[in-house]
């Protein structure tokens, strides 16, 4: 009797998640509802966001230390990027309080370490990969218009970079090159975090339904982008202090404008 030769598998690419059109309409719903869960669930978000703005004083307690005063400003511009990485717990928590689930440290905690063992790890790599090119981009900028010159303090660094041709030139070149990398960075990360928390799909599948949802709807997407962006250099200013209450709200308002975004799986 011969033997039946196995049938070889067949590939099947994953299936991508359909996206929908967003508009103002949906920037504004999603920020409303945003600041719902912040205030239903304050606590969960003051914590969340304390974490971030520790992280931020962190840094600038290091480039102070390591005399590097020439950081603050690309620090400054790239460290709203890795916003979505730290709000993954905000997405957790919107994501139960939308399904009427309990809201418990231990389970959302447990949700948050979890997402090492996914596909996460690769989309915080992209992350800190891209924040590590900024950082490396603005040292080859610094030495090119301002050479190696120290400051003796901040303020110093900040008059020389706003009120001479060379500093004008560094923030202007900066300035293109910070742009292009935070619009590669958002693009592939915007959808793609909260759509690795909620769906069991690939890292390469979650960051290309991401880039096609802004190219989509992409006036729409880069002004929530710049708003984020905007809303957290200022809210560093007084120490940090401010990130606590914005990064909480923009974070549960991301959530809610991915579900807007992505249809939801019949």
């Amino acid at each position: 009797m011969e033997r039946e030769s196995a049938k070889p598998d067949v590939y099947r690419a994953p299936k991508m998640p359909e996206i929908n059109s967003v508009g103002v309409e949906d920037i504004a719903a999603a920020l409303r509802a945003g600041i719902a869960d912040f205030l239903g669930a304050p606590v969960f978000g003051l914590f969340f966001g304390a974490i971030y703005a520790l992280g931020g004083l962190a840094l600038f307690a290091l480039v102070t230390m390591l005399d590097e005063k020439w950081m603050i400003i690309p620090i400054a511009i790239g460290f709203p990027l890795i916003g979505p990485f730290v709000a993954v717990g905000l997405y957790e928590v919107s994501r139960r309080r939308a399904s009427n689930q309990p809201l418990s440290w231990k389970e959302i905690l447990l949700v948050v370490a979890q997402q090492r063992e996914r596909q996460f790890g690769w989309i915080a790599f992209v992350i800190l990969c891209i924040f590590w090119i900024w950082l490396v981009i603005a040292r080859i900028l610094f030495a090119v218009f301002l050479g190696f010159q120290s400051f003796p303090h901040v303020t110093a660094f900040l008059k020389v970079i706003t009120t001479t041709p060379e500093g004008l030139g560094f923030i202007a070149v900066g300035t293109v090159f910070g742009a292009i990398l935070a619009f590669v960075l958002f693009a592939s990360t915007v959808i793609a975090i909260p759509l690795l928390l909620d769906r069991d799909v690939d890292v390469i599948t979650a960051m290309i339904t991401s880039f096609k949802t802004v190219h989509k709807s992409p006036v729409v997407m880069i002004g929530w982008g710049v708003t984020i962006a905007t809303l957290v250099v200022i809210a560093m200013l007084p120490l940090f202090l401010g990130v606590i209450f914005i990064l909480p709200i923009l974070g549960h308002a991301t959530w809610h404008l991915y579900k807007r975004a992505i249809k939801e799986i019949n």
